[in-house]
């Protein structure tokens, strides 16, 4: 073929490469309301889900550093008690 008719195949081709994109993009931006709606709602149970899982994990936390404060005083008083044992006591023998 000629020159000529290779780069008006080129531009064709590149036009309409432009086209398909353009109208994909046009296509894309006119969405179905109803997807948009439905992906609305699958985000809202995903953020119900998680804000759920959350209240329970600092509940959980919570329970936690409740029972190690314990854990922590019972300790200390043990450490207390065995350090009590171990000092000489100053009672006459």
């Amino acid at each position: 073929m000629s020159k000529a008719i290779d780069d008006a195949l080129l531009q064709l081709t590149t036009a309409l490469t432009r086209l398909e994109a353009a109208v994909a993009q046009r296509f894309e931006a006119e969405r179905d309301p109803g997807d948009l709606e439905t992906e609305l709602a699958i985000m809202s149970e995903d953020r119900a889900r998680l804000a759920a899982e959350l209240d329970a994990a600092s509940a959980r936390l919570a329970t936690v550093e409740a029972a190690s404060d314990d854990v922590g005083r019972r300790l200390g008083r043990a450490i207390a008690a065995v350090e009590g044992a171990l000092v000489p006591s100053s009672r006459p023998r």
